[in-house]
This record gives structure tokens, C-alpha cells and sequence, in this order.
């Protein structure tokens, strides 16, 4: 069965890299090509009557299409209707003269407020130039030399046959759902009557990106071609055998594969699907809500109608709250951190080429794993030359996993394994641009690597911890070069989760922070600077939800009401699983900084006192004993403990579902912004992000502080007011509220 919670899951990880926005330019004609101002697409004829087109849009480079754009591209195409009324026309390829074919659309366009009529119109522009290009009479191919993704996939699909080149960079697909959007120029019916409901449903809704061979494997294309010359010639013999270009859908004898909603079997699998969606999702992504819909009422109807009905859905879906604070966080927060937002500005570009790693746990291989992908050598080191062999076995595994999935060819492994050492020796450190040590969380034993390390790296080299929860400063203090330590803290699975904090100790200077954060972008995630603080920000601020839930276990809620209601509310984990997995010496560790940071003015958190009862008296500290809030058989969680409702009996019967959601997403929304005032994060966009990637916030809220906007400031400030006074002191608002929004 597909699942849908880990497709999301697995697109929030990949935000969007190819998103630009252009403007379009008038167009004129002549015999060598057809031009806007930017040489859009350039056309020729070959001596058998095939047309090519080539998108090239100049000064830019990548090609793109957008709605304002489709105007001068159906000057195109109704050049090619009048070629072919005069029969001097046998066929179209259409491709690109730059490494990708077309990717993406006018995402800054998008993000406007546009009124609906504006937005329909725009959708229906694209649609029809797409419709005119497959409509019968003249095979149209699609040569795709490169990415397409979004529209530009839209674009092959309305294209009679797709070609592509076997290159396991290019990528195939629909990434709009990762930005609360569907795609709006026909793919959603096209695909559907190439594939059935079944299969594509999930190619739609995953935002997955497909590799050529991927691609293949799905029937999302026709061919695979291992040279550029081979595309075409394979393009133009496509062409002169099939003399007429009619879709599926505009023949009478040809019905959608699998059958349409109409029919009980497939009536039963989109009710299946429904169910799942709300069982894992809550319906808080529309997007994947709204594809079902139009798959489900698109498959009942002609092509036209249904293309109609997709149009209106995707009218409806980009005018919605949850598309516009998705777009503002993928988008608008993530280009601005892309661009170097918050790097310290005067220092020249670091480009690293030789990374040193302490320790070959799963974080150690999982950040060589990341480093190896994209073009770095690394050192591995651990306290044996066995032991450290471990991270290559972890790293080749990972890799073979890729070459199964057609994402890399074997001889690419081969040439990364072959950029990884492992030793027991820090002498092999030498000439490394940055080390990171990963070892346990211990001060001395952090220390101690550091020491030995830094006695092979020069002057100019990085060196960086990736602990969790003691403070860089005082790693620091044992460093030859304080000036030249950093932290960079790395989620679990370091190879998946996009996120990394750079902290920046009390003598961190701005060049290394600076050259930390063209590390982070170098291998393709996403830095957010923070200060050395207690929890730095994302530990800091998620231990406001688990402390949360452990309040409402004390006010006498029901734990499994309170799991439940956490999810809904958006969270990947119920509050009491998540303090099992953290341990909760670690989640009192977090609050115990917090008294010390604040002295006089901490206000103790009620979680505490839970928190104390199940470490001391109840010798239940959490999944690193196998016994806390759950029941564990190993790793793996049984069930709540039994003896939950004997320390903590249930006495709240009636639950006032929306103000636990809120005050599980207050409580965090308000650390967010004391973190903000107390500068331990600077930008909103690092904020928003942090919070999704680095520990679940909502995606469809935007993140923590655009959740602000969502909710309205004066009515968030009012429900602040409200909780603060039956809840306590944690719902207070800061002074820093006021300049967020």
C-alpha cells in the first residue's frame, strides 16, 4: 500500500533547486528561429519536413516556462498549425540546447495574491497551447536531453512520445506537492490516462524525483538513449513511422487502464487511498487531497472536462492558506537562505575539498555519505582501522541502495569509495580543510580527538563538532585555535535530513562561520546560523512540544488523547514517544540549562516534576532502558505502559481538542520567537525552516513564525493572553512579537 506520510516525509527533504522567475518578451518571426527578446526557442526544418524546437532561453541557464510565457509560445505553435494546413509539415521534436529540458514554473508569480478568475485563466492559457500542440494530425516528440520537472514534464507529456537520456543526474517528475501545489497544465488527466488512477497517484502526490531509468520502469516515458545523437535520430525515426499523432484520449475505442472511478474496483482502491490519507495526514497537505479528487472526477468525464476540472481544483488549492505558507517557506525562506541570506558578508567563497571525520557511527558515515556525493575526499577515523571500516561498509550500502534505484551508475560508487580513507591514525588528517568529529556525547572525550587532530591541520583549516548539547564555547577552550571552531550539528539520518545548525561559539570568527556555511550549501543542505545558547534552537524549541505533552499527561489527559492530538496537529510524533526516544535526562538536561541561563527569573516548567517521578521514582528514564512512557520489546515500542493510568490517572474526560493542538503549537511558536529575541536565531527564514526540517513543525503552517501570520497577529496574541492565564507563564508573548510580521 502506498504511503502517504513517508512520500511527504520524503519531500519536505528535497526542497525545490531549479526555481526561477522571467518575464516575457514580444516575438517575431523569422526562417532560422522564433524570439522573445531572451531567443526563447529556436526553430528549424530538416529536407523530410520535421520541425525541430529548441528551448534556449539566453542569459539564463536553465529554460523555463511560466504563464506569462505560454503567449509566446503559442505564437509557436500556431506557426506549426499553419505548416501543417499546408502540409509542409511531418513531425515535431522538441528539446533543449542546455543541460536541463524545462524545469519549473513562475513560483514568484505564484506566491502573489492573485484574485481566483486571474489564476483559472492563467492555467487555461498553458492548457490550451499544450492541448494544441498534441492535437491530431502531426507526432510530436519530446527529446529530453535534461531535468524536467513540473510544467516542463507537463510539457513532454503532452507530447506523443518521450525520449530521454540515460544520464542519472537528469531528473523526471512533479515536485510541486512539497510546495502545497498540483500541477496545473494537464499532467494530473494526461498521466492518468497513460497510466490509470493506481499508478498514478502516487508518481503525482510523492513530489518524487525520477531518474531516467526510474522513469522508465514507471512507463512515464518511452525511451532511453545513451547519447544526444541517438536521441535525435531515434526521434526522427520515431517520427517518419507514425504518421499520425492522436492520444489515447482523443481516440473513441481507448479507455483509461485499470478503469475509471465509475467501476467498483477502482471506486474501492481511491476509497482506500482516501482513508489513508486521513488516517496519516489528518488532510493537512490539500495537495495530495486535491489529486485524488480530480484523478476520482476526472476519470468519469471526456478529457476536456476533466482537464476543466483539474483547473478549478487548482484554482481553489493555490488560493489556500496551506499553499501560500508552504510556498513562502520552500520558496521564499529557502531561496533567501540558498542566496546567502545570513552568511556573513566579505569573505571570499570556500570551496572544500578534503573533509576529516571523527567517529564512524551512523552520524560520522552519514555525513561522509553527503560529502562523498558530492565530489569531496574524506578521511574517516576512528579509535581502530576495523571500526572505521564500518563507515565505508555504511556508505558502500547506501550506495548500492542508489545504483538499485537507477539514481547512480556502479562505476559512480566505485569512484566515490574510492575517495574515502579509513584509519586509526589522525596524521592521515593532514591536508583536510575541515574535520568534524561525531564521537558520543562526552566533553573530554570531544576534547581529546580535537587535540589530536588539530595538530596536522594549518592555520586555515575548520575544525567542528557535531555535539547535540554542550556548548561550543566551552569545547572550545581546549581548541590551539578557538577562532577557527564551530559547531555543526547535523540531524539523524545526517544523510537525509537537509537541515544543519552552524553555532558559533563566543570566539567563532565571521570568516569560519562564513566558510561553515558554504560547507553546509557545498553539500546541498540547508545552514541556519545560531548562537551557542542552552538547547542552540531546534533542540531548544522542540523540547517545548515534549514538555508540553507531558504537562497535559499531568493535567490528567489521556496519553494515548494526547499522542493522537500531537499528530494531528501536524507533529511526525506523538510528545511522550518523542521524550522515550530523547531519553529524559536529556529532556531535563534541556530545562536544567534553561534554570541556569535564566537563574532568578526561570519559571520551572510542570513537566518537570513528571519527568523527575519517572527518572527517580518510577526508574523509567525513556527507549535508552527500554522502559519509559512506553513498553519496548528491543527498540521497538509495544504499546503505552500499562502503569501509566496508576501514577497518572485520567481525570480530563472532556477534551477541548483545538486548544491542545494550539497549545502544543504555541508552545513552540513562542520559544521560536524568544529564541529570536534573544538572538540565538536571526532570520524568520531560518526560523520557519529550522523548524520543519530540523524537528517536524508543520510544513502546511509554514513554519514557526510564518504560523503567526497564518493564525493573525492580534487573534495569536489574544489566545497567548487567554493560555497565559490558564496555563501559566510559557504562554506569555514576548516583546519581539510585535517586529516579526
Amino acid at each position: 500500500m502506498y504511503d502517504v506520510r513517508l512520500a511527504i516525509n520524503a519531500a519536505l527533504r528535497n526542497p525545490i533547486r531549479n526555481s526561477v522567475w522571467v518575464q516575457a518578451g514580444s516575438i517575431s518571426f523569422s526562417q532560422a528561429q522564433y524570439i522573445d527578446n531572451r531567443k526563447m526557442i529556436k526553430y528549424k526544418k530538416d529536407i523530410d519536413n520535421i520541425a525541430t524546437l529548441v528551448l534556449d532561453m539566453s542569459g539564463r541557464n536553465i529554460n523555463v516556462i511560466n504563464h506569462a510565457l505560454s503567449d509566446a509560445f503559442a505564437q509557436v505553435i500556431t506557426h506549426l498549425k499553419n505548416e501543417k494546413a499546408k502540409g509542409k509539415l511531418r513531425g515535431v521534436i522538441i528539446t533543449s540546447a542546455k543541460k536541463n529540458f524545462l524545469v519549473g514554473g513562475d513560483l514568484e508569480y505564484l506566491y502573489r495574491d492573485y484574485r481566483p478568475e486571474e489564476i483559472f485563466n492563467f492555467a487555461q492559457r498553458l492548457k490550451r497551447v499544450f492541448r494544441d500542440l498534441e492535437s491530431p494530425g502531426v507526432p510530436v516528440v519530446a527529446a529530453i536531453n535534461g531535468t524536467a520537472m513540473g510544467t516542463g514534464f507537463e510539457l513532454a507529456l503532452a507530447c506523443h512520445h518521450r525520449i530521454v537520456l540515460n544520464d542519472s543526474e537528469i531528473r523526471l517528475g512533479f515536485p510541486e506537492v512539497q510546495l502545497g501545489l498540483i500541477p496545473s497544465s494537464g499532467g494530473i488527466v494526461r498521466l492518468m490516462w497513460l497510466l490509470g488512477i493506481e499508478k498514478a497517484y502516487p508518481i503525482l502526490s510523492s513530489a518524487r524525483r525520477y531518474t531516467p531509468l526510474e522513469a522508465l520502469k514507471a512507463n512515464m516515458i518511452d525511451e532511453l538513449v545513451t547519447s544526444r545523437q541517438e536521441m535525435m535520430e531515434r526521434a526522427k525515426a520515431w517520427l517518419l513511422q507514425n504518421e499520425e499523432g492522436r492520444r489515447p484520449w482523443d481516440r473513441k475505442q481507448c479507455h483509461i487502464p485499470g478503469g475509471t472511478a465509475a467501476d467498483n474496483h477502482v471506486a474501492e482502491h481511491i476509497r482506500t487511498l482516501s482513508a489513508q490519507l486521513s488516517g496519516q495526514t489528518y488532510n493537512n497537505f490539500p495537495a495530495q487531497r486535491t489529486i485524488l479528487s480530480i484523478l476520482a472526477e476526472g476519470s468519469k468525464v471526456d478529457f476536456d472536462t476533466a482537464s476543466l476540472i483539474e483547473t478549478r481544483y487548482y484554482t481553489n488549492l493555490q488560493s489556500s492558506k496551506a499553499c501560500k505558507n508552504m510556498m513562502k517557506a520552500f520558496w521564499v525562506d529557502y531561496n533567501f537562505i540558498k542566496q546567502g541570506g545570513n552568511r556573513p558578508k566579505g569573505f571570499g567563497k570556500f570551496r572544500p575539498r578534503k573533509i576529516g571525520i571523527i567517529g564512524a557511527g551512523r552520524m560520522g558515515s552519514g555525513i561522509a555519505f553527503a560529502c562523498l556525493r558530492h565530489g569531496m575526499e574524506v578521511v574517516m577515523k576512528d579509535v581502530s582501522k576495523p571500526i572505521a571500516e564500518r563507515g565505508r561498509e555504511y556508505v558502500k550500502r547506501k550506495l548500492e541502495e542508489l545504483i538499485g534505484n537507477g539514481k547512480i551508475q556502479p562505476e559512480q560508487k566505485d569512484k566515490m569509495l574510492s575517495r574515502i580513507l579509513t584509519t586509526e591514525q589522525s596524521k592521515d588528517f593532514e591536508g583536510c580543510d575541515l574535520i568534524i568529529e561525531a564521537v558520543f556525547e562526552n566533553q573530554l572525550v570531544k576534547q581529546k580527538v580535537m587535540r589530536e587532530a588539530e595538530a596536522f591541520l594549518d592555520e586555515y583549516s575548520l575544525f567542528a563538532s557535531n555535539t547535540v548539547s554542550i556548548p561550543i564555547t566551552q569545547l572550545a577552550d581546549a581548541a590551539m585555535r578557538p577562532e577557527n571552531y564551530v559547531g555543526l550539528h547535523f540531524f539523524p539520518p545526517a544523510e537525509e535530513v537537509p537541515l544543519v545548525e552552524i553555532v558559533r561559539g563566543r570566539k567563532t570568527t565571521e570568516e569560519t562561520i562564513a566558510r561553515a556555511f558554504d560547507f553546509v550549501r557545498a553539500i546541498h543542505k540547508v545552514p541556519i546560523i545560531v548562537k551557542d545558547d542552552w538547547g542552540f534552537y531546534a533542540a531548544r524549541v522542540h523540547n517545548t512540544y515534549i514538555l508540553e505533552g507531558i504537562t497535559m499527561l499531568q493535567e490528567g489527559y489521556s496519553p494515548a488523547v494526547i499522542e493522537n492530538l500531537g499528530k494531528q496537529a501536524g507533529m511526525p510524533k506523538g510528545a511522550l514517544e518523542l521524550a522515550d526516544e530523547l531519553g529524559f535526562n536529556m529532556v531535563l538536561k534541556y530545562e536544567n540549562q534553561a534554570a541556569e541561563h535564566y537563574g532568578a527569573k526561570y519559571v520551572q516548567h510542570p513537566a518537570v516534576a513528571v519527568l523527575k517521578k519517572m527518572l527517580e521514582e518510577l526508574q523509567r528514564p525513556g527507549l535508552p532502558k527500554r522502559a519509559g512512557f512506553y513498553d519496548y520489546v528491543g527498540e521497538q515500542k509495544t504499546g503505552l505502559w500499562e502503569g501509566l493510568s496508576q501514577h497518572f490517572p485520567v481525570t480530563k474526560t472532556a477534551v477541548n481538542t483545538q486548544e491542545l493542538i494550539e497549545r502544543f503549537l504555541f508552545a513552540q511558536v513562542l520559544e521560536a520567537v524568544w529564541c529570536m529575541q534573544e538572538n540565538v536565531i536571526a532570520s524568520i527564514a531560518g526560523a520557519n525552516l529550522g523548524s520543519i526540517y530540523g524537528w517536524g513543525f508543520p510544513a502546511f503552517k509554514g513554519g514557526v513564525i510564518q504560523y503567526i501570520h497564518d493564525y493573525g497577529m492580534e487573534a495569536f496574541k489574544v489566545q497567548c493572553h487567554l493560555y497565559q492565564q490558564r496555563h501559566g507563564q510559557r504562554f506569555s508573548v514576548p516583546a519581539k512579537l510585535e517586529g516579526l510580521i
